[in-house]
């Protein structure tokens, strides 16, 4: 059936049958309104996650009030005219331009205006939400002319939760690793811009401002493709803001992004993951010394090493101080962390090409799934992961994981583990000391002074045998000798142990403990 013109002069006042060919785009605009309408809810928990940290709190937060706005805006639809074509497409326009720059705007009021950063982040879930749940109902609406309004509904619905599928999956399996977040949100808003394109051209005699509509969606569309084109630019301005210094190396991998500055004036190295920073060149050797040479310094076979994390082989650089260790296994999750460890100049210089060693091999595999396979019994045991900030590396400080790898020690071995600040963090330190003597039977904590992290925390554990009151350390250092060890020990005051509970993967205390320490 033919659609029935309106008049030139005025938008189309009454519903009018639709052909074959409307219908198809009307669906396929209902994939493409899904498919745009996750993605923007993943940026956004994405991009608060990487910045304020607690993925689990962020995303139940941003998905809870996109559900929420998505109603809203369901409800507000109802008092729209019956110009349902015009609606659209002005709403898919708005989503565009909204959503299209959701990211950048989120990146630049964390630096600028940090005290606005959640008002800017609800603001957009409202909007952005609103104004997708407006559209269901209007191409709901639109299909009945075609279709029973029971079809119409099961059509709706269907291409709805498909595209949301297809967002979903696509986000972080093609759009996170090859776009960016920022990027991505303008490569978002292009596809909503060609929906309305698409819907203008099809659906043009149901419009009397077709030409202004049409020059607006091309504008929009020259605007967000300048953005894409210009993303990486960009992407490199925000980041500038964000960690003030030059950022000298950028990527944003399958699991993390990846950054890595150097000062101006001081031309201090830093590295950064996820925003959180992993080192800094003046000072990182105190930290690995102190991760490394208490447990390589305490006697016992110590030939077979494994490092879980530290894939910028900064702790196999000290591991390899040891000539009578014969094997290294370091594992970590990202191969592109594996890939700078070995191959970026500046990091090769640091930890002076451990990564190329003949006695190490790499693994990039996720340490909880290496740790729970059959295999070799280790002698050390090295956890260098980041700070359980989020509920991913919680169960990496859980009882279930010590517990692995105990399976993996040999009856001498001894575990060492990176367990943040004792003075920030007081009651995540004391927890993961805690998880520590759940499993095994002995524990000593220790801690140092790390200028760019403050007073930084340890803690070993083994079965066998209590700890030597003594330590000596027969290789050269720049920092730990005999009597800081001792010193490390003795905790003060404020950073003396207090209860806490054991982390699990069942019941995980440790990451929200960590969120509530910062908040102190």
């Amino acid at each position: 059936m033919s659609s029935i013109p309106p008049s030139s002069s005025t938008d189309c006042d009454e519903p009018q049958p639709l052909t074959d060919r409307q219908t198809g785009v009307l669906l396929f605009s209902i994939l493409m309104v899904a498919l745009c309408g996750i993605v923007y809810e993943l940026i956004i928990g994405t991009v608060s996650s990487y910045l304020l940290g607690n993925s689990v709190y962020q995303f139940s937060l941003t998905i809870g009030f996109f559900m929420f706005s998505m109603g809203l805006g369901s409800l507000i639809s109802k008092y729209f005219d019956n110009q349902y074509v015009r609606n659209f497409i002005f709403i898919e326009i708005a989503i565009a331009l909204v959503g299209g720059i959701c990211s950048v705007l989120l990146f630049m009021a964390f630096p600028f205006a940090r005290v606005l950063y959640e008002l800017v982040m609800y603001s957009l879930i409202l909007m952005i939400g609103a104004l997708v749940g407006m559209e269901i109902p209007i191409l709901t609406t639109l299909l009945s002319q075609k279709i029973s309004m029971k079809e119409s509904i099961a059509n709706v619905l269907s291409l709805d939760y498909v595209g949301a599928l297809i967002g979903s999956v696509a986000f972080p399996l093609l759009l996170l690793p090859s776009l960016g977040l920022i990027q991505s949100s303008f490569a978002i808003g292009l596809i909503n811009i060609f929906v309305a394109l698409m819907n203008v051209f099809v659906f043009r005699h149901y419009l009397s401002n077709y030409k202004n509509i049409l020059a607006l969606c091309l504008g929009i569309l020259v605007l967000l493709a300048a953005c894409v084109f210009y993303g990486s630019y960009i992407t490199r301005f925000a980041e500038k803001h964000l960690y003030f210094d030059q950022v000298i190396y950028s990527t944003q991998t399958k699991y993390q992004k990846l950054v890595m500055t150097r000062s101006v004036t001081t031309r201090e190295q830093r590295l950064y993951i996820d925003g959180h920073i992993q080192f800094s060149t003046r000072d990182e050797y105190r930290y690995h010394e102190n991760l490394v040479h208490p447990i390589l310094s305490i006697p016992g076979p110590r030939e077979k090493v494994l490092i879980l994390g530290g894939g910028d082989g900064l702790a196999a650089r000290e591991v390899l101080k040891y000539d009578d260790v014969e094997l290294i296994h370091l594992v970590d999750i990202d191969p592109e962390m594996l890939r700078i460890g070995k191959d970026l100049p500046m990091l090769k210089r640091l930890n002076e090409k451990s990564m190329s060693s003949e006695r190490l091999t790499a693994f990039s595999e996720d340490a909880f799934s290496f740790i729970n396979q059959p295999g070799i019994l280790y002698d050390r045991v090295i956890i260098d992961m980041p700070d359980p900030h989020n509920e991913a590396i919680n169960k990496l400080y859980s009882r279930e994981f010590y517990t692995m790898i105990k399976r993996r020690l040999a009856p001498e071995g001894i575990v060492v583990s990176q367990s943040s600040s004792p003075f920030f963090t007081r009651r995540v330190f004391w927890c993961i000391e805690n998880t520590l003597a759940e499993v095994f039977d002995h524990t000593l904590s220790y801690h140092a002074s790390i200028p760019s992290f403050g007073i930084w925390g340890f803690n070993m554990a083994k079965n066998n045998g209590d700890f030597s009151g003594s330590f000596e350390f027969d290789i050269p250092t720049r920092s730990i000798t005999e009597d800081t060890m001792m010193a490390s020990m003795i905790f003060a005051k404020d950073t003396m142990k207090v209860d806490s509970p054991v982390n699990s993967i069942m019941e995980p205390k440790l990451y929200q403990l960590y969120i509530d320490d910062l908040r102190i």
